[in-house]
């Protein structure tokens, strides 16, 4: 059972930044692709950012991001920490919510959930 821990949530205020983290319990190389997801109150889970492992080299891999966060968001890959990061600038208050980590298992395409970090931003 693979296991994701989120962390780097927290309070800032708008125009800050905060880098989140998500630890795999296993090589993060097993993976096809890992993401970021959130869920702002009331509201549905949102794609944020994705990195797409397969036929990249070590800590490489296409990134893609969702409109609302594009050329302020920033994930990564680091396959020695076995650990994917987001960093976030220019927050905003609408980015607002509980961010969960995501990732697709290569061999079994099967996708796994961290248990999410809150990040909260003040206007």
């Amino acid at each position: 059972q693979v296991q994701l821990v989120e962390s780097g949530g927290g309070l800032v205020q708008a125009g800050g930044s905060l880098r989140l983290s998500c630890a795999a319990s296993e090589r993060t190389v097993n993976f096809s692709n890992m993401a970021w997801y959130r869920q702002a109150p009331g509201k549905g889970r949102e794609f944020v950012a994705r990195m797409t492992r397969v036929g990249y080299s070590e800590s490489g891999g296409y990134s893609d991001y969702s409109d609302s966060v594009k050329d302020r968001f920033t994930i990564s890959i680091d396959d020695a920490k076995n650990t994917v990061y987001l960093q976030m600038n220019g927050l905003k208050p609408e980015d607002t919510a509980i961010y969960y980590c995501f990732a697709v298992r290569l061999t079994t395409m099967r996708g796994y959930w961290g248990q999410g970090t809150q990040v909260t931003v003040s206007s």
